[in-house]
C-alpha cells in the first residue's frame, strides 16, 4: 500500500476550516482495532486508574496504543503516517495517545494553550487524529467543531476563546445549542483536526469508546523548551516515559523517527511525576 498523501485542497480545506474527515479509511482494520482497543483496556482493570469503568466518569488511559503491538503499528501504517506526513513533514514527532470511556457531553475547549506559556504564541501546531468505535451522530456524542476556530489571532477564534467556556450568559446558548459542524462517525472512520479547534459533544452514552494519535512537527533547536513543557505535561498521567514498552519494542527505524527527539528530552518526567502524585488522588482523566 502506498503512503497517502493529501491533496492541495484537504491542506487548503485542513488551514481553513481546521478539520477533515476520512470516512471508512480504516476499515479493513477495525475490527482487529476494536478488539485490542478492549484488550488493552482489559489488562488495565477495565477503566480508570486500574479500576472497572463505572459509568460516572471518564476513564483514560495514557499513553494507549502504546500498550498494543497492533495499535503501536497504526503509526506505521501508510495512510495515518501520510496523513501526518503531509500536514508536518516526513519527521514529524508523535507525542502520545489516549484511550478513552468518555461519559456524557463535553463542553467547548481547544486541545491547546491559548494563553502562550506551554506552547509559544501563536500556539504551536498539533493535529489529534480521533477514531471512534461507535457509530455516533451530532446528538449522541459525535465530535462537533466550529469551523475556522483555529486561527489564532483572527476576531472569529479570540471571540470564542473568550465567550464559549459561559456560553449561556455570554450568548444566550446552551454549549448544545452553539452553531457548530457534528462530525457524525462509523468505526473505520477517521477524524483529524488541528487542536486550535473548538470542539465538543453531547447526548454521549456512558461507555463512548474513542482513542487518539497526537502529532507536531519536529521542533527546532529555540522551540526545544516547548518539546520539554509538553513531555512535562504527562506527568499528570503519571507515567514515566513519554513512550509504552510495546511501542519501542516494536518501532522501526521508520517509526524511531518520530519518537527519537522526544525520547532524548524527557529526563525531567520522573521528577514531575512525584510531583503530580504529591497533590494528585488519581492519574488525570484527560
Amino acid at each position: 500500500m502506498s503512503r497517502l498523501q493529501l491533496t492541495p485542497q484537504q491542506l487548503a480545506f485542513m488551514d481553513t476550516f481546521g478539520y477533515l474527515v476520512f470516512p471508512g479509511l480504516l476499515s479493513d482494520k477495525i475490527d482487529r482495532i476494536i478488539d485490542e482497543f478492549e484488550a488493552v483496556f482489559a489488562q488495565h482493570g477495565g477503566g480508570h486508574d486500574g479500576k472497572p469503568h463505572d459509568g460516572t466518569a471518564r476513564s483514560c488511559l495514557v499513553p494507549f496504543i502504546d500498550q498494543s503491538e497492533y495499535l503501536a503499528a497504526l503509526l506505521d501504517d501508510p495512510r495515518i503516517d501520510g496523513i501526518f506526513t503531509s500536514l508536518l513533514g516526513k519527521d514529524y514527532n508523535y507525542l502520545g495517545s489516549d484511550g478513552n470511556f468518555y461519559v456524557g457531553d463535553t463542553g467547548w475547549h481547544s486541545d491547546t494553550d491559548w494563553s502562550g506559556r506551554m506552547r509559544g504564541k501563536p500556539p504551536r501546531i498539533f493535529y489529534k487524529l480521533a477514531l471512534y468505535l461507535d457509530p455516533v451522530t451530532g446528538d449522541t456524542g459525535a465530535l462537533r467543531v466550529i469551523p475556522g476556530s483555529h486561527r489564532y489571532g483572527d476576531r472569529f477564534a479570540e471571540d470564542l476563546q473568550q465567550t464559549l467556556r459561559n456560553s449561556q450568559e455570554q450568548l444566550g446558548i446552551s454549549g448544545a445549542e452553539v452553531p457548530a459542524i457534528a462530525l457524525n462517525s462509523n468505526p473505520g472512520d477517521v477524524v483529524v483536526f488541528n487542536q486550535n479547534t473548538k470542539h465538543s459533544s453531547w447526548g454521549g452514552s456512558n461507555r463512548r469508546r474513542m482513542f487518539t494519535i497526537n502529532c507536531t512537527a519536529r521542533y527546532e533547536e529555540d522551540d526545544l523548551p516547548y518539546l520539554r513543557n509538553e513531555i512535562s505535561a504527562f506527568a499528570r498521567f503519571w507515567i514515566e516515559s513519554v513512550y509504552g514498552e510495546a511501542m519501542l519494542r516494536t518501532a522501526t527505524p521508520q517509526r524511531m523517527v518520530h519518537l527519537q527527539q522526544s525520547l532524548g528530552y524527557q529526563d525531567h518526567l520522573i521528577a514531575e511525576v512525584q510531583k503530580a502524585k504529591a497533590t494528585m488522588k488519581e492519574p488525570s482523566r484527560g
